[in-house]
């Protein structure tokens, strides 16, 4: 095949959603995305007529949420998430402001972000076609950084300003979505805005909240029971049934009820302090902070090791054949605690490795 042959299946396929192209000094570079957050999306970001759109949401969801096997391996290996809720700027205090860094700020996303695109909410749209979608805004996902370049360019996503995507994010929040986005600080590549009938990340957090599939926000909500009058409203917003109402064991009011938190299924979203209007709620910092990968190739190796696929990282896809790569995983691996070096070599099996572990000071 000419390179001009495959550079057009190439281009046809990222048309598509199935690939993500990146250009730099004049070279267009191919990749493949992951399923989610990848190519699942992409095939439904946007209202199309060459396709079913139909089937594939019936199949789609099938998939997902009937056989599970996928979703399981996706969201409840080991410690380290693909995704991680933002908490809601709105709800936070002067005090809470205060310890909020700039990378979990769904704001400061979009501020920093070198592109911006818009695509059609997938979740909604795959349970549109089951007809068990909400109302919640459409074309409301974002992208951002170097798949929105490739997303934009092909006509999967919609170029914004920075404007506009902070108005979208005021929109959201108006309707009470939770922001879930990439689980690393640098250079996100989305943000979902989220309800939690139709988001698959939210239906696993429902479903295996315990196993936290989902990286909570540092924060979660502080009940002050004598203020709570029982009215419930916290427990409608809550996306993943984290709320209830529980009797407030008053001998005085036998039928009183007060809100009452699971805080192991608590993703620290704060969409329920827009429903208390008596005060009732606030925001507090978590026991322990929660660490966050630093970039993409830090939030996959720690993956890979935590599932046991160190190994299926560098050899399926190919690291050795790029010297960058390598060095990105390598160096990721050196900045690791022990624990996770010693996972890591136990998988990889590498004297070389093993020698540069040495050589870093940690063993």
């Amino acid at each position: 095949m000419h390179l001009h042959d495959a550079r057009t299946v190439l281009n046809d396929l990222a048309d598509r959603g199935i690939l993500l192209d990146y250009e730099q000094n004049g070279d267009v570079t191919y990749i493949l995305p992951p399923p989610m957050a990848g190519f699942f999306e992409f095939s439904l970001m946007r209202y199309r007529n060459d396709i079913d759109q139909k089937n594939l949401a019936e199949l789609f969801y099938q998939y997902l949420n009937v056989e599970e096997d996928f979703i399981k391996n996706l969201f409840l290996d080991g410690d380290t998430q693909l995704g991680r809720a933002f908490v809601n700027e709105r709800v936070l205090s002067t005090d809470n402001a205060l310890h909020v860094l700039d990378y979990e700020r769904a704001s400061e996303v979009i501020r920093t972000a070198s592109k911006i695109g818009i695509g059609v909410c997938y979740c909604r749209h795959k349970m549109a076609h089951l007809n068990r979608n909400c109302d919640a805004p459409m074309e409301i996902c974002m992208t951002f950084n170097g798949p929105a370049e490739s997303l934009v360019r092909h006509g999967i996503a919609r170029e914004i300003d920075v404007a506009e995507g902070l108005d979208l994010l005021q929109l959201a929040q108006d309707h009470n979505l939770v922001q879930f986005g990439e689980n690393v600080q640098e250079r996100v590549s989305f943000i979902c805005n989220c309800c939690g009938c139709c988001c698959e990340a939210l239906i696993a957090a429902r479903k295996f909240g315990f196993l936290n599939p989902v990286q909570t926000t540092n924060f979660m909500p502080e009940i002050d029971g004598d203020k709570c009058t029982g009215c419930g409203k916290c427990v409608a917003l809550c996306p993943v049934e984290a709320m209830s109402l529980v009797s407030a064991c008053d001998p005085h009011k036998p039928g009183k009820k007060i809100a009452r938190l699971d805080t192991e299924q608590c993703l620290g979203c704060g969409v329920c302090l827009n429903g208390c209007t008596v005060g009732a709620l606030r925001l507090v910092s978590r026991p322990q902070r929660v660490i966050t990968p630093v970039t993409s190739v830090h939030r996959v190796v720690l993956m890979a090791i935590e599932r046991g696929k160190l190994q299926n990282l560098l050899f399926d896809n190919q690291v050795f054949t790029n010297h960058r790569a390598l060095a990105a995983v390598l160096g990721v691996i050196l900045k690791l605690p022990p624990a996770k070096q010693i996972l890591a070599s136990n998988q990889f099996r590498s004297r070389y490795l093993m020698a540069l572990i040495r050589s870093s000071g940690y063993t």
